[in-house]
């Protein structure tokens, strides 16, 4: 038995060495799992600046195919539609990724090799899913639009619970017995720089967007965003639930960074606050912003995708020989992130006309960004009373061992 094991063993070692010195292995090579994924984000940051390129200057491009005269909103639209067909070139390679790496766990399987190397004929690949949707009728396109809504709410709320779970990994790591008294000073300072900054951003906000009681929307907007955070303060410093202030602290600051972005969503003639009316004639800001708000995506769908262990329901520990993160969940999450980056280029609306050098503008962009916000206050309370739960049923548990064990000590 062993010994057909060895011969096994040895086949296989055998099969490997002749495909890496194929004269196909010149196809086949390529980085590291680690640095993969860097070529995969340099991919799907290629895809982004195509998607632009469409949108913003496409026009006589597409014009010429009369497939896509059938696009609600005439010549206006047609960027719109075309964003829509990069994105499902996109969505649908990834896709393929995700399904032809699922599930792989240590890195002498095959699936690891097709993960990390062969990139020349997944540049193909990608290529020619880049191409197909041009041909596809509008109808279906139309359909995808409509379907990447949904993936785009996936993505969102699966960087939420990335956000959320990372929060609370570092709370829970400067408090623990090893750490408690060496990072009181830090915990203490991190904690002090969160709320000064949450509450001064809220300041701003007020200031900046909502300077009159005519700006109804954003005061409530920005009022909600204060409120969140009281709340989220009193539940982690609750007795029972003894959190502390560096995780509610640091939650406010992304709740204000979510709150700032739906209000900055909001259309300019429809906009009363005071950075719109002076910024309208700032091009060179609305470039710079632009390219910050591209390189954002791109870098949350990166860090999302690589975070696979915060959705395990069973912790176990990693070993030697085992990938370094899931690459079907990677692969799920930047196919998500397709659909999310063609929300934000056509601010949820094929229909809206979107203006040059602009992402995520419309009062639709507005309400997903407010109800994102609000949507991570009620997550991140949600998991401090989950944790609470569980420590209460380990806690009853461990009482109920104790009263068996009783009777036996006494005997």
């Amino acid at each position: 038995m062993e010994s057909g094991e060895l011969d096994n063993s040895g086949n296989g070692d055998r099969c490997r060495t002749i495909v890496e010195n194929s004269r196909w292995s010149k196809f086949c090579n390529g980085p590291s799992p680690s640095l993969a994924r860097y070529a995969y984000g340099l991919i799907f940051f290629v895809t982004n600046i195509l998607a632009w390129a469409i949108r913003d200057y496409g026009h006589s491009a597409l014009s010429g195919l009369k497939r896509l005269k059938g696009c609600d909103g005439a010549r206006e639209c047609l960027g719109a539609e075309g964003v829509l067909r990069i994105s499902l070139g996109c969505f649908v390679f990834f896709f393929v990724m995700c399904l032809s790496t699922a599930e792989t766990k240590k890195l002498v399987e095959e699936r690891n090799m097709w993960h990390t190397k062969c990139w020349a004929w997944k540049i193909i690949l990608w290529l020619g899913l880049m191409t197909i949707p041009f041909l596809v009728p509008s109808a279906l396109i139309n359909l995808y639009g409509i379907i990447a809504h949904l993936g785009a709410g996936i993505f969102l709320v699966i960087q939420l619970i990335s956000v959320i779970s990372f929060i609370t990994w570092l709370n829970d790591c400067y408090r623990s017995e090893k750490n408690a008294e060496r990072c009181r000073v830090r915990v203490l300072v991190s904690s002090f720089a969160a709320y000064v900054s949450s509450f001064l951003g809220i300041i701003l906000m007020y200031i900046w967007y909502a300077p009159k009681l005519s700006c109804e929307p954003n005061i409530i907007f920005i009022s909600l965003t204060l409120g969140l955070l009281q709340i989220m303060t009193l539940v982690s410093i609750h007795p029972r639930v003894n959190a502390g202030f560096l995780a509610p602290g640091l939650m406010g600051v992304y709740l204000v960074f979510l709150c700032w972005c739906a209000v900055r969503s909001e259309p300019e003639r429809d906009n009363r606050n005071r950075m719109a009316q002076t910024g309208t004639h700032k091009d060179w800001l609305t470039i710079i912003s632009f390219v910050i708000a591209v390189l954002a995506i791109v870098m949350a769908t990166f860090s999302t995708g690589i975070d696979s262990r915060s959705f395990q329901f069973k912790k176990t520990e990693a070993e030697p020989d085992d990938v370094p993160y899931g690459y079907g969940f990677f692969h799920f999450v930047f196919a998500m992130g397709a659909m999310y980056f063609a929300m934000l280029f056509i601010s949820w609306n094929a229909n809206q006309t979107t203006q040059r050098w602009t992402i995520d503008v419309g009062w639709a962009s507005t309400w997903v960004r407010v109800v994102n916000e609000w949507l991570a206050a009620v997550l991140y309370v949600w998991m401090l009373l989950a944790s609470l739960a569980t420590r209460a049923r380990e806690s009853d548990a461990t009482c109920r061992l104790e009263n068996q064990s009783d009777p036996s000590d006494e005997g």
